[in-house]
C-alpha cells in the first residue's frame, strides 16, 4: 500500500465518522424539535400529506431485516417517492444505535403505558418546520454527503451507525 492510499483511507474514515456524528446529532435535534417521524406507515402518511416538508429520509435495516420482503417492498416505494420529490435518502444499519438515540427512556416508559409496542425505526423522516427558523449544520453535512455520493453514481448512500 502506498502512502497516498494510506492517507486517502484515513481521510475517508474520518469523513465517514464526521457524517455519522452529524447524522446522530441531526436525529437527536430533530426529535427534540418535533421534526422527526418514525415508522414506515407514519412516514408514508406524512409524505402523502406534506412531501415538501421532508428534507431527509432514513431507511434502516440490519442483517435480520434483509429477508423481510414486505419491508423491502415498502423501501422500494419510499425510495421511488423520495427520488420523484428530490428528498435525500440514506440507508443505514445499526437499529440498536437508532433505538439508543431515539428510543423512549425506561423511566419515561414506566410512567406511561407499559404495554406500549416498540417504535418502528425502519423509516425515519426529518422534516423542516414551516417557520424556516431551523438551520442545521448537521443537516447540511448529511445533505453534502448525499450529493457527493450521487456525483459518484451511488444513488442511495449507506452509513453504518455504531453502538456506544
Amino acid at each position: 500500500m502506498t502512502l497516498e492510499e494510506v492517507v486517502g483511507c484515513d481521510n475517508t474514515d474520518r469523513k465517514m465518522q464526521t457524517v455519522n456524528q452529524a447524522l446522530e446529532e441531526l436525529l437527536v435535534t430533530a426529535q427534540r424539535q418535533d421534526c422527526l417521524t418514525a415508522g414506515v406507515y407514519e412516514s408514508a402518511k406524512l409524505m402523502n400529506v406534506d412531501p415538501d416538508s421532508v428534507v431527509l429520509c432514513l431507511l434502516a435495516t440490519d442483517a435480520e431485516d434483509e429477508d423481510d420482503i414486505a419491508l423491502q417492498i415498502h423501501f422500494t416505494l419510499i425510495q421511488a417517492f423520495c427520488c420523484d420529490n428530490d428528498i435525500n435518502i440514506v440507508r443505514v444499519s445499526g437499529m440498536q444505535r437508532l433505538e439508543q438515540l431515539l428510543g423512549v427512556n425506561e423511566e419515561d416508559d414506566s410512567s406511561t403505558n407499559t404495554n406500549k409496542e416498540p417504535r418502528d425505526f425502519h423509516c425515519i423522516l426529518i422534516t423542516n418546520p414551516h417557520t424556516g427558523s431551523w438551520k442545521s449544520k448537521a443537516l447540511q453535512e448529511v445533505a453534502n454527503y448525499c450529493e457527493n455520493c450521487r456525483s459518484q453514481n451511488q444513488w442511495i448512500p449507506y452509513l453504518s451507525l455504531q453502538e456506544r
